[in-house]
């Protein structure tokens, strides 16, 4: 399976926004999405609610990250965080559209 090399490759809707994630990035998840959430809703990640107030983050990244057996092919999480629907998908799919 090939991987994307950037989460800076993204899609913007009028109803939603889109990036991919590189699993095997040094960048953690948890930072992505809130990245992702602040670049939809046009704020500074910084005046975001923590992720925490939302969803374990750690549990987000154990969640997605590679086992030993490769990567996790399939599955899919979806939250709550600062009034958008964050959906987080096996193949490093991060999506966000309001509530």
């Amino acid at each position: 399976m090939t991987e994307t090399s950037s989460p800076s490759q993204s899609t913007a809707h009028r109803d939603h926004y889109a990036v991919q994630y590189d699993r095997l990035d040094d960048e953690p998840l948890s930072v992505t999405v809130a990245d992702a959430v602040a670049t939809y809703k046009g704020v500074e990640v910084t005046d975001l609610e923590p992720l925490h107030y939302s969803i374990n983050a750690d549990a987000l990244e154990r969640l997605f990250e590679p086992r030993t057996d490769g990567l996790r092919s399939n599955g899919s999480v979806t939250f709550e965080y600062s009034d958008c629907l964050v959906t987080v998908t096996a193949d490093g799919e991060i999506r966000v559209a309001s509530v």
